[in-house]
């Protein structure tokens, strides 16, 4: 009987003690809801599709006509009196057509990290990817503010649920190179 009060006495101990060691259960799990994001250092999809078209058209039509008439009879005065009359006549007139037409389209799908978790319990995230190829890199950044309750069970969220999105796609490489415009370009842009 000792022999049986002593082995439960030390079944007891090694149950108690393995449970104090840690418990495989996460507390915060839920097996009935969508892990949402919500701590700093949470992983967020992006679906990011983004179109943009504008077109701006002006017209300017400005015409001036000034006259100036001098009695063309009449001599001058004093030391003037070998001047005739003159007579003066200017007419200016301009006219002009512009027209602009932007059309922008962004398709990507990007990985951002909670990077704040605002007193209200939206996030800020921020993401960036950069893609290479033979000699030219495109560099897509994502910086944002979104809502835990927007986010789909399979942890991603569409760019136009994104509150103060800003979003680039910068190139830099032989073609960005080319379509840049050269300094003396710029210098004549600016005076003229």
């Amino acid at each position: 009987m000792c022999k049986k009060f002593f082995l439960a006495v030390i079944l007891t101990f090694i149950i108690s003690a393995s449970s104090f060691a840690g418990s495989l259960w996460d507390d915060n799990s839920n097996l009935f809801a969508d892990a949402r994001p919500g701590r700093v250092g949470d992983i967020i999809t992006v679906l990011v599709s983004e179109q943009t078209d504008a077109k701006d058209e002006a017209t300017m039509d400005v015409s001036k006509t000034t006259n100036n008439n001098i009695n063309n009879g009449v001599n001058g005065t004093g030391i003037l009196n070998f001047v005739r009359g003159l007579v003066f006549s200017t007419t200016n007139s301009a006219a002009g057509d512009g027209s602009v037409e932007r059309k922008h389209h962004a398709t990507a799908t990007l990985a951002c990290l909670v990077t704040e978790v605002l007193p209200n319990g939206n996030l800020v995230i921020e993401g960036t990817r950069d893609v290479r190829t033979s000699s030219e890199v495109l560099q897509l950044q994502l910086v944002g503010v979104i809502r835990p309750q927007d986010v789909n069970g399979e942890n991603q969220i569409r760019s136009d649920l994104i509150a103060n999105a800003e979003i680039a796609v910068k190139g830099k490489g032989i073609i960005s190179r080319t379509q840049k415009v050269g300094v003396i370009t710029q210098i004549l842009q600016t005076v003229f």
